[in-house]
């Protein structure tokens, strides 16, 4: 069963990657955003309901996380993802609000986290959180939660 929905994801990725690739010509980053947000937006999904409901969960949250990778790895190059993840790092470990940029290509973002709490399940210290990035004068948000992991880490358990 655990083999099938893993499965059903990944085809979901390739053919939200497919259907999304076909619009233009990707690049590098809309390629990588495609299948990073693709797998991410799976995993998400795959979080929810349970059954055929839960099969269909994993299905849309790769389609939603493919769309949203795809479109932010439009103009995002390697610094500009590195300046992100930093910013997004530092902001849920500090709980403050995290301003990044990048000089060469123009790029600038905020990660500001807006409550603290604990997961229900598991006891674990979460933070939701807020990003926003600016790319060629178009801004894109995101609304997420992420949860500190046992060796201090955070993890991303929701995005939107």
């Amino acid at each position: 069963m655990l083999r099938k929905r893993v499965m059903a994801g990944l085809a979901a990725i390739v053919v939200a990657g497919g259907l999304l690739g076909a619009c233009e010509h990707p690049n590098r980053n809309q390629i990588g955003g495609t299948m990073l947000g693709g797998a991410v937006g799976g995993l998400a999904g795959s979080q929810i309901g349970g059954g055929s409901g839960r099969l269909a969960a994993t299905a849309a949250g790769a389609l939603l996380g493919a769309w949203l990778g795809n479109s932010a790895g439009q103009s995002l190059d390697r610094a500009d993802r590195q300046a992100a993840t930093t910013a997004h790092t530092e902001a849920l470990s500090t709980g403050q609000q995290i301003r990044w940029n990048n000089p060469d290509s123009g790029h600038y973002g905020t990660v500001t986290p807006t409550r603290d709490g604990r997961d229900v399940n598991t006891g674990a210290y979460c933070r939701e959180f807020q990003s926003q990035i600016v790319v060629g004068g178009q801004t894109q948000n995101a609304y997420g939660t992420a949860c500190q992991q046992p060796d201090g880490s955070w993890r991303i358990v929701d995005q939107r």
